[in-house]
């Protein structure tokens, strides 16, 4: 029997699932990401304002959705310069549209940049303060705060962050990792991880994996340190409206992409099976030593490639990478639950 591990029904939604904008620490008003982003094909953009989160629904339409959502961040206390200063960031994608308040309530001192000149329309939870101390304890009770109060949880830029893995697995409960945070690699930090994905996996997190742009874009316009639409999320949903993407968010029905696009998954008679546009290369990796990999030959691209797999595998996962060596990511299927 087949199990499709992306829906075999439903649109594809391409999405910006971390980005910033004049609200905080970007360049660009909202209404601007929201130009330019549908300019490039995308339907989707969570804004994740670092320390506010703000509504943002005006800018729904019947080909754009605006996810509620912020980021936020737990520095080193005791660092003399912030160049070699840990930090654990993490953004908070509500569930609901109705969802206003933002958990975890900030301290008056991180509100910085344009922040604070909109702190005046934060609604937020009659809970104390929530003082941040950069400690798993803290952290990781920021993280069930909000996903008790409905929030996806994602954990952003390890390498940026100067995280190594007894940081990053220390965190429990996050819904995603970034795979690819695009805003650090177009600057020059190593932040495509999947290495780190699959330690996290390794580590037993069942966790999904996303590609995000994480754009303030700063940059030059039109060059490739211009922050937006280098790593995106794409999204397999019924239909464009708020909990029906969030709903397929929470069940990972999407993957990370710099490029290549994943048409259809299935997994079907102990062997996995993709359909995507054209490919250098199919990769699958699984969660011990066993790997695999279909390349294209004499001139002809992939685009339909099936692997074997064990139940001994632990988790499967495939790589896309396409003539110009951008890659696209699945989620890890766990063998204990393809196997049922």
């Amino acid at each position: 029997m087949k199990k499709f591990l992306l829906p075999e029904n439903g649109n594809f939604y391409k999405a910006n699932l971390h980005c910033h904008s004049t609200i905080s620490d970007g360049a660009l008003s909202p209404e601007e990401l929201k130009k330019i982003y549908m300019e490039k094909g995308y339907s989707i953009i969570a804004y994740t304002d670092h320390d506010i989160m703000l509504q943002h629904h005006d800018l729904t339409d019947e080909n754009f959705l605006a996810l509620t959502g912020f980021e936020m961040e737990f520095n080193e206390w005791n660092k003399p310069d912030f160049a070699v200063t840990k930090t654990a960031h993490l953004c908070f994608i509500a569930l609901s549209p109705d969802q206003r308040k933002q958990p975890n309530r900030p301290h008056d001192g991180y509100l910085f940049g344009n922040a604070k000149k909109y702190a005046h329309l934060m609604e937020l939870y009659d809970e104390p303060v929530f003082y941040r101390k950069y400690t798993p304890e803290k952290i990781n009770t920021a993280i069930k705060n909000a996903k008790d109060k409905g929030f996806f949880v994602t954990y952003n830029h390890p390498m940026w962050s100067l995280e190594n893995r007894e940081n990053y697995l220390a965190y429990e409960g996050m819904d995603a990792m970034e795979i690819c945070n695009y805003g650090c690699v177009a600057v020059g930090y190593q932040d495509y991880v999947p290495q780190i994905y699959d330690e996290m996996l390794m580590s037993g997190k069942r966790i999904f994996c996303i590609a995000t742009d994480d754009n303030h874009n700063l940059g030059p316009v039109g060059t490739r340190k211009f922050d937006s639409f280098g790593g995106f999320t794409v999204i397999k949903a019924d239909k464009l409206e708020y909990e029906t993407v969030t709903k397929a968010l929470t069940d990972g029905h999407f993957y990370a992409s710099q490029g290549p696009e994943i048409h259809s998954l299935w997994f079907e008679d102990d062997t996995i099976h993709i359909t995507c546009s054209p490919a250098d290369r199919v990769i699958l990796n699984t969660g011990v030593r066993r790997a695999a990999c279909e390349y294209a030959e004499n001139g002809k691209l992939l685009t339909e490639v099936s692997f074997r797999v064990n139940p001994k595998d632990e988790y499967v996962r495939i790589t896309v990478i396409d003539e110009k060596g951008y890659p696209a990511n699945t989620n890890a299927y766990f063998t204990d639950e393809l196997f049922k």
